[in-house]
């Protein structure tokens, strides 16, 4: 596999969906959605977890981190569009009374393009 250096944001971003996505697998979530889109934004994972309905922002960083960590990239803006994003989710499937929760998992890659670590934050906002 080529580098991150080679790959687009779009690609790095997907790869980093899939090792997450993976990652929740293997912890026993039950994935529902992925890349679920409406006029307000996207959700990248939704997930249950047990009887908890997760709202997962997945971000992916390779190499140095002259911008910051991964979670720090999930600012206030984002967080806003994310529950706005949520509450349509829900909406739209009747869904309201379920308890919810936002993650953010920070996937790190390796200047290899393969997987270095995963980050889980639960309740992160």
């Amino acid at each position: 596999m080529n580098g991150p250096q080679s790959m687009s944001r779009k690609q790095l971003g997907a790869l980093g969906e899939q090792s997450a996505e993976t990652h929740l697998r293997s912890a026993g979530y039950t994935i529902v959605a992925r890349n679920w889109r409406c006029r307000t934004g996207e959700i990248d994972i939704v997930a249950m977890d047990g009887q908890t309905l997760v709202f997962v922002e997945v971000r992916t960083r390779s190499g140095a981190f002259r911008f910051g960590t991964p979670q720090e990239s999930v600012d206030a803006r984002k967080q806003r569009q994310i529950m706005e994003t949520s509450q349509i989710y829900l909406h739209q499937r009747g869904q309201h009374e379920r308890q919810i929760r936002f993650d953010v998992i920070s996937v790190y890659m390796n200047p290899a393009g393969e997987l270095n670590q995963i980050e889980h934050i639960r309740w992160a906002f």
